[in-house]
């Protein structure tokens, strides 16, 4: 029997995102049915960096209201964090996530001035299947490209959390059913997108993932580093694939993947930033 939302840890994980200095602007329409919310910092001089977070769920499950303690968390450090909802199967299938996600892009670069927000200082972050729409936006220009955006120009960096950037064959026909014909597959696939001009990257995983193998993300750093760009990739030990957890004050000793998120967004996002060299896994 499934555990009502109201007595399961991620209540309690959302419960404790309240001690976060951050505000939330919740329910925003951005496309159609679809919405975000905006959380902003308490402190600070604006305008602040803003990280556009993708939420996670295997394409077919999961909402921004499930992870408020990831907005508020990246809040709380300095950004204003943008979280939509996009449709996800049966209703929405390949591509309609990502179209939805790059709708959701375009109205943060348009609207998020009004929140504090820079919009010339853009992060796209993201967990699991988050992380995949996030590379597939950060790297496959044509998604972006349908909002007017660029994203060799209207993006500082990419961040991906225990996300699926290689994974072929599928062997599974729900993701089949997701994903597209045979013929069609290797379009889903990030890690084909990487080129010379590709946006510095943060790509972290937990060791222990079982779910996505951490080795979708040592050879998207790879090939990242193969074309001469700037890749962070980050394994820790400790970790599994419920590594956006550690974002939460509750789980935060499990792996500092918050502050080191941070750190790299505040580097890439800086007025002036220099290009992040690239760095061996820890």
């Amino acid at each position: 029997m499934a555990v009502p939302y109201l007595l399961s840890p991620l209540s309690w994980i959302n419960a404790l995102a309240a001690v976060e200095p951050a505000d939330r602007t919740a329910d925003i329409a951005y496309r159609g049915a679809l919405k975000l919310d905006v959380y902003t910092p308490r402190s600070g001089a604006a305008p602040w960096p803003v990280v556009v977070f993708i939420h996670g769920g295997g394409w077919d499950s999961g909402d921004r209201g499930m992870y408020r303690f990831a907005g508020a968390a990246l809040a709380a450090q300095g950004f204003v964090a943008v979280v939509p909802s996009y449709r996800i199967f049966p209703e929405g299938r390949f591509p309609d996530f990502i179209e939805d996600a790059a709708a959701a892009v375009g109205w943060t670069a348009d609207h998020i001035g009004g929140f504090g927000g820079d919009p010339r200082r853009l992060v796209l972050m993201g967990h699991s299947a988050g992380a995949h729409i996030a590379a597939m936006l950060s790297f496959d220009r044509q998604w972006l490209g349908q909002v007017a955006l660029d994203p060799d120009r209207a993006l500082r960096g990419f961040v991906g959390l225990s996300g699926p950037y290689d994974f072929l064959p599928l062997h599974s026909d729900h993701l089949r059913d997701i994903l597209g014909p045979e013929s069609g597959l290797w379009r889903t696939q990030p890690i084909n997108f990487v080129d010379r001009r590709v946006v510095p990257s943060f790509i972290a995983t937990g060791a222990r993932d079982t779910v996505v193998d951490p080795a979708n993300s040592t050879r998207l750093a790879a090939r990242i580093r193969t074309y001469g760009g700037a890749a962070r990739l980050v394994v820790y030990p400790r970790a599994g694939h419920t590594l956006i957890g550690a974002f939460s004050p509750m789980f935060r000793p499990l792996a500092p993947v918050l502050s080191d998120s941070a750190r790299f967004i505040s580097e890439i996002a800086a007025p002036e930033a220099a290009a992040i060299a690239s760095e061996p896994a820890i």
